[in-house]
């Protein structure tokens, strides 16, 4: 065996493992680690382009709010565990096995898309009015929050 053929042996076992264990969540768990990736590339791209200093402290800080982001999907990963074993015991069939984690992930998704859609903006690309739309929506809805809050 090549270690051509060794490299894709070891990334097929592993991707069937992952897609065996999380089943329906294997497509949006690959979707937002995905979409992390590209917010992070575009907002270190954004920040130099705005002139910000790109330092290890800010670049550390975009890690850690990711590795939240993944501590949010496992935290709905468990909840989801513990509401269908509690249905388990008492005979309630729900239907579903991961509500929950598919909305913690979706909801992950649709913020890291309108990230990315604001850096891209921020890098001097033009976004097609209908995108530029929603991210100006999101952004009115996001400050009325804010100050309904502060209120």
């Amino acid at each position: 065996m090549n270690n051509t053929d060794k490299v894709k042996f070891i990334l097929v076992t592993f991707f069937a493992s992952v897609n065996s264990w999380l089943g329906v969540l294997a497509m949006p768990f690959y979707f937002l680690l995905l979409t992390n990736l590209v917010d992070y590339t575009t907002g270190i791209a954004a920040s130099v382009c705005r002139g910000e200093r790109v330092s290890s402290k800010v670049g550390f800080h975009g890690i850690a709010k990711k590795v939240c982001m993944w501590l949010l999907v496992l935290v709905g990963y468990v909840t989801d565990f513990i509401i269908v074993e509690m249905g388990h015991t008492m005979h309630i069939d729900f239907g579903f096995d991961s509500i929950v984690s598919l909305a913690v992930i979706f909801w992950l998704m649709a913020n890291e898309i309108i990230s990315i859609l604001e850096n891209i903006s921020d890098v001097g690309t033009p976004l097609p009015p209908f995108l530029a739309k929603i991210v100006e929506l999101v952004k009115e809805k996001a400050e009325e929050s804010i100050e309904t809050e502060d209120k």
